[in-house]
């Protein structure tokens, strides 16, 4: 089978199409022969990557919906089943943390603002449950489907001062887990659900708690190096092969669990 077709003809969304893993995953998807859909909040991100793909010869379209607001995540089922009258993958990328969800060294976990840490509980994991709710409905009528949700290691090993990422990653991994344990029960082996679990990678919402404004290593970054056996931190290109083999008839009997890239972080105690 020529590797650049593995997927051709299959349908796939993405939610937090426009982040930087999302969009690395479209990316790859699209090259792969898959249709390719990049839904969120900011349109005018979405269509970047959807030009950068087509400009590569791919297919793709953009999805403006909030995965919070069902009646957006319904519009966006309709027009997909309109356009394309099926989808093959959902990938749950829509997720992150922000900056008063966070209980720096010099606060404490009795002054967290409740808001913020709701806002990332809401974002991480019914971000991830509404989307699978919609989606996977296609999938129940056509007995058919993948959906892959995005885990965190501090899922397994909570970490300092992410309390509410942590909390909902968590909460990920055992969604994934019951989603997958439902959707093959009563619709069919034909539906997996199973998640992605990266390490640690550079982003707009990390990127200031890992590297100083010139490039060097946070005290917090070198921690996190120092833990990680491989020494770096992961890039988009990490994920691509897992993520094809997970969209792919390659694991067509793996359900239910986490795949973690990571550079071994999870695997070192001291």
């Amino acid at each position: 089978m020529d590797q650049t077709q593995i997927l051709s003809g299959k349908v796939a969304l993405i939610t937090g199409g426009g982040g930087v893993l999302g969009s690395a995953m479209a990316l790859n998807l699209a090259k792969n022969g898959a249709i390719v859909g990049v839904l969120g909040r900011t349109i005018d991100k979405l269509e970047v990557i959807v030009k950068k793909i087509q400009n590569e010869g791919g297919q793709a379209f953009a999805l403006q919906a909030d995965v919070l607001n069902q009646e957006d995540l319904e519009k966006a089922k309709h027009f997909i089943l309109e356009k394309h009258n099926r989808l093959d993958i959902l990938i749950n990328a829509a997720g992150g943390n922000i900056p008063g969800a966070i209980v720096t060294p010099e606060q404490d976990f009795f002054n967290a603002n409740p808001d913020d840490l709701q806002k990332v509980v809401n974002l991480n994991i019914m971000g991830t449950i509404l989307p699978s709710k919609v989606f996977s409905a296609i999938f129940a009528k056509q007995k058919s489907g993948v959906i892959i949700n995005i885990s965190s290691p501090t899922a397994d090993r909570p970490l300092t001062r992410v309390v509410g990422y942590s909390a909902s990653k968590a909460a990920v991994d055992n969604f994934t887990r019951w989603l997958a344990v439902e959707m093959a029960s009563k619709y069919g082996e034909g539906i997996r659900v199973n998640a992605i679990s990266p390490g640690f990678f550079i982003g707009e919402q990390n990127r200031a708690l890992l590297l100083t404004p010139e490039g060097n290593l946070t005290p917090r970054g070198e921690s996190i190096i120092s833990h990680t056996p491989m020494g770096r931190f992961g890039t988009p290109d990490d994920i691509q092969g897992t993520l094809l083999w997970m969209c792919s008839d390659a694991s067509k009997f793996v359900t239910g669990i986490v795949v973690h890239i990571d550079g071994g972080f999870g695997a070192k105690s001291i």
